[in-house]
């Protein structure tokens, strides 16, 4: 007769211990401070009164205001900069989706002279770092006139958040069964229609990861708008904060309050995104 060996009991969080389970809730804890430490510093700091902040006393709350956030909006420029940055992040984001969803389509789809070139481009252009592309891509839009242009702007995001969109967008496109395709087509779909119709509609996790890191790369960027845009009226967030850095002294109200007023719009799209980008992520990276 067969003996059949037991089933091995699984550890759940009944069977832990009380100092394992103590341990690890101090260890969440302790984690989700020093997370939230530097967020809070930044909101406590943007609500002292001017130059609180170089007391020799540490107080959390010390007369708090709202005098920094109206300076910021009503005596700089900072709302013409923040027009400016959603401008740009938004022209970013909706033609940084296109490019990179219409490229990952074709490369996941169709085999033609120069794919394999055009997969080795993708992936070989996100191994330069923005300081070695600066010089390059300066040369290129002057010649083309685009210097302090936005549109100018728009062309250097693109160059590093469409090769990155693309070769994801492209191993999730390889997770789409090819029956699709063929089924629209038997029902008389052109490849663009069965690519509108059909593929995009199930794709949403993965266009939303191409959205949020298009709109992020455009959002937080320094180095571009700092060589590109020459002028006030044409800077964006990140480039007009540093006028709040003087030779001598900084600014840390004005500082601390703008860089709370600039997280605002970037925690709202990852809201409305957060479902759509752990599926997004791990589909575009299992089959890339």
């Amino acid at each position: 007769m067969v003996s059949v060996a037991p089933a091995r009991a699984t550890r759940t969080r009944s069977t832990r211990s009380r100092g394992a389970s103590v341990a690890l809730h101090a260890a969440l804890i302790v984690a989700s401070l020093v997370a939230l430490f530097p967020v809070a510093w930044l909101v406590l700091t943007s609500i002292k009164p001017r130059d609180a902040w170089q007391s020799t006393t540490v107080q959390l709350f010390d007369s708090p205001t709202l005098a920094n956030y109206v300076q910021v909006l009503t005596q700089t420029a900072f709302p013409r900069w923040l027009f400016n940055s959603l401008l740009v992040a938004a022209l970013t984001t909706v033609l940084g989706v296109v490019m990179s969803a219409s490229t990952g389509y074709a490369v996941s789809r169709f085999r033609f002279p120069g794919f394999r070139s055009i997969m080795w481009m993708l992936l070989i252009t996100q191994m330069f770092p923005v300081a070695i592309l600066i010089v390059p891509i300066y040369n290129l839009l002057a010649g083309l006139g685009l210097i302090n242009q936005f549109p100018g702007l728009v062309i250097a995001y693109l160059t590093s958040a469409v090769p990155f969109c693309a070769w994801m967008m492209k191993g999730y496109f390889d997770t789409v069964p090819v029956e699709i395709d063929e089924a629209g087509r038997v029902d008389g779909l052109t490849h663009f229609g069965t690519f509108w119709r059909l593929i995009l509609p199930l794709s949403k996790p993965g266009l939303a990861v191409a959205a949020f890191y298009s709109f992020i790369t455009a959002w937080a960027e320094v180095a571009y708008a700092t060589a590109f845009m020459t002028g006030d009226d044409k800077y964006t967030l990140a480039v007009g904060l540093g006028q709040f850095v003087g030779q001598h002294k900084a600014e840390w109200g004005l500082l601390t309050a703008s860089s709370v007023l600039i997280a605002a719009p970037a925690a709202l799209v990852f809201l409305l995104v957060q479902r759509h980008l752990v599926t997004g992520l791990t589909a575009g990276a299992t089959k890339a």
